[in-house]
């Protein structure tokens, strides 16, 4: 009989997919899909997507710091004040430094021990709803919510293809990109110079559902 060789424990992780969403009627913000493969006995699911935006990254290592004072966690790409959603580089570069945040997270064992990380990673939970599951004030715990989540979002990057393409994806070059782009820079101009009156909100508010 030879000896059973240690399976080697693996976490791969992706920030891909980023998505415009809307806020409201005057806001969007970008969002990521996060995908884990992993073997390791430290995740309740071995493959998972989530979508996250950046500032649920911020509340994330604001918590992991707290909870662990003396490791120096990586830093977040910086926020760049004059970040555009619209613009192909801000997004990929901020999705790459992203990626690289999640990565060198995962590799600390004593990072991976807080429930908030997994809950993050794994379950749609909001910041405050994540807080509260940890602290035991929600009806399910930890383990179920990432189930449930789980239950609901049967998917992994490779199974749907080109399916997974929707309406709000970005779609750089395109006419509706740049209709849009030209339709926030006006609103921005009349904005900065007081001139949008009523009429222009009603004019403004009439091409925008043309371009959804």
């Amino acid at each position: 009989m030879f000896p059973e060789e240690k399976k080697t424990e693996f976490v791969s992780v992706w920030v891909r997919d980023p998505r415009i969403q809307k806020e409201d009627f005057w806001h969007s913000y970008i969002d990521y899909e996060i995908c884990i493969h992993t073997n390791s006995m430290c995740f309740t699911m071995k493959t998972s997507c989530v979508r996250r935006r950046f500032r649920e990254f911020v509340w994330l290592r604001q918590r992991l710091q707290n909870n662990a004072l003396l490791i120096q966690l990586p830093e977040l790409p910086s926020k760049n004040l004059f970040f555009n959603i619209n613009n192909r580089q801000h997004v990929d570069q901020r999705r790459q430094g992203l990626e690289e945040f999640l990565r060198k997270i995962l590799q600390n064992a004593l990072l991976l021990s807080d429930s908030r990380l997994h809950l993050f990673l794994q379950s749609h939970l909001s910041s405050e709803d994540i807080e509260a599951c940890v602290s035991g004030q929600t009806s399910y715990s930890v383990t179920e919510a990432i189930h449930k989540f789980a239950s609901s979002n049967r998917r992994f990057p490779e199974e749907d293809g080109e399916e997974r393409k929707k309406d709000n994806s970005i779609e750089y070059g395109s006419e509706r990109y740049l209709a849009s782009f030209v339709f926030h820079v006006l609103y921005v101009y009349l904005q900065s110079t007081y001139l949008c009156t009523d009429t222009h909100k009603h004019i403004l508010l009439f091409v925008d559902v043309i371009l959804r």
